[in-house]
């Protein structure tokens, strides 16, 4: 059975493998831990839980007595914590509520033999032995293969972190994304909090077009060298991104400054409209300059910006083919309406690209965008997320601001801050951007749809359903400029309304 062999030398290291395990937890995950008395099981269990609360000074009892502690955390959801040391009838375990938890969170047990058959099979097995002889413990951890291979990447992470000056900084679990990509807060014993990025190379998945993979045709970023260099180039020209402090490219490894939690909307998800107004005009800014090809990721390696094209235009919008249509209408899309969608992008895309070009940053909305609250100019607004950062149309940001999709923009906001860009680029063909927007709003919405239903339906992501009402306002908004009146028919028509 496929196992790995750790060695604890103190009780430190034994709650620092508890945090090194906290980070590899994901919703489903039932982590069995065995020892005698003394091993250092409820040490380990301390650890994690405080990990995962994001608090080193976190209570947490031991259940030996009451069978089962719960507490409630962001990542990987509700824990719940049981000590079984004290159980003579397994049928004790039945209203404990385990498979439930196991729902939308994870259970750490100890003691797991004395559970028996009413107790889910481990994700991970951590069989802790004391060994007086060399004054330490010996952790033998199994499990099945996707669980080792993410209690793998956590030690790996560990190691990166202790290469690099921080191996008494603590770790705790930061926000997560749509991508495959995870992030962890670092906390060193001084100095200011830091972010990890823990984003290995990704393979390209199934060919589904011209011999290439999605990836490839959209032109994601594969490992966190685009990350390094898209950084150096935004803030060559001036504007905010994290400094990276660390790195292990070959990895995916990246420490990188907290730019803080500042946010552009308020604590009722609404936006502040003086924040996207400075938003959008550091997109006015950035769209005034002259952008090079490539960007250097490191001495001899440079990154090539990719060009936002048609394939990659195209494949975004076929979202809405492959995934949204077939979810509201539940069935597939005929070859004559497909056929049909796509001789209307075709035309469209024509009118995207005989427009402005500039850096396009991608996802630039509410969720990646740190307000800076003691900076000035375009140092207010701090950029995190630019790794998939292309060539291509000028007005795609300024849609992805103004249709967050991530929070209500009103109609009237929109309008303002498509004006608020208006005068900030001062003189510049401001028809042929209004025009641009309109066929880059309903560009973005239509491949958002089709997103937001594959993270349901194919990664089991149902938080990304409630957002589906907000992306379809904002496409029947873009649907009323005259240039979209042969695809707001094909909607009409396929849709039944629009």
């Amino acid at each position: 059975m496929p196992h790995l062999d750790l060695t604890c030398q103190s009780e430190a290291d034994t709650a620092r493998l508890g945090e090194t395990l906290a980070l590899a937890l994901k919703v489903g995950d039932c982590i069995h831990l065995e020892g005698d008395l003394g091993a250092g099981k409820t040490t380990l269990a301390r650890a994690m839980i405080r990990c995962l609360a994001g608090d080193p000074g976190h209570e947490v009892p031991s259940p030996t007595f009451t069978l089962i502690q719960s507490y409630q955390t962001k990542i990987p959801g509700p824990v719940a914590h049981l000590d079984l040391y004290r159980v003579e009838d397994i049928e004790e375990l039945e209203e404990l509520g385990i498979e439930e938890v196991l729902l939308d969170g994870a259970v750490l047990v100890e003691w797991p033999k004395k559970g028996g058959a009413a107790l889910p099979l481990a994700t991970l097995h951590l069989s802790l032995t004391a060994d007086p002889a060399n004054d330490c413990r010996q952790v033998r951890v199994t499990g099945d293969e996707a669980a080792l291979a993410r209690f793998t990447r956590s030690i790996e992470t560990r190691s990166f972190l202790d290469g690099n000056g921080h191996g008494e900084s603590a770790r705790a679990p930061f926000m997560g994304d749509a991508s495959a990509r995870t992030y962890e807060k670092i906390h060193p014993a001084s100095g200011p909090a830091l972010i990890l990025m823990n984003s290995p190379a990704q393979t390209d998945g199934p060919i589904i077009r011209d011999g290439l993979p999605y990836s490839r045709i959209a032109h994601l970023a594969e490992d966190v060298g685009a990350f390094v260099a898209d950084a150096r180039l935004l803030a060559d020209q001036g504007f905010r991104t994290p400094r990276i402090m660390a790195q292990d490219l070959d990895a995916g490894f990246l420490l990188i400054e907290d730019l803080g939690n500042g946010k552009i909307i308020d604590e009722n998800r609404v936006p502040i409209d003086e924040r996207y107004l400075a938003a959008v005009e550091t997109l006015a800014a950035m769209h005034g300059l002259s952008w090079p090809s490539n960007s250097p990721v490191t001495e001899g390696v440079v990154h090539e910006i990719p060009p936002f094209d048609r394939r990659a235009l195209l494949i975004e919008v076929d979202l809405l083919i492959e995934w949204y249509l077939p979810y509201r209408l539940n069935r597939a899309v005929t070859e004559e309406e497909k056929s049909r969608f796509h001789d209307i992008w075709n035309d469209l895309i024509d009118v995207a690209l005989a427009g402005e070009r500039s850096f396009v940053i991608r996802d630039y909305h509410s969720p990646n965008i740190i307000w800076i609250d003691d900076a000035e100019g375009a140092d207010r607004i701090g950029i995190i997320d630019f790794q998939d950062g292309l060539i291509g149309p000028a007005a795609y940001d300024v849609a992805s601001l103004a249709q967050d999709a991530r929070v209500d923009v009103s109609e009237q906001l929109e309008s303002r801050l498509v004006d608020h860009y208006c005068v900030h680029r001062g003189d510049f063909d401001e028809a042929a951007f209004r025009t641009q927007y309109a066929v880059m709003a309903a560009q973005r919405a239509t491949k958002v749809l089709g997103i937001f239903v594959r993270l349901y339906q194919r990664d089991g992501k149902e938080g990304y359903l409630p957002h589906l009402p907000r992306i379809e306002t904002y496409i029947r908004r873009a649907l009323k400029h005259p240039q979209l009146a042969q695809y707001r028919a094909w909607m009409q028509r396929v849709l039944g309304v629009v």
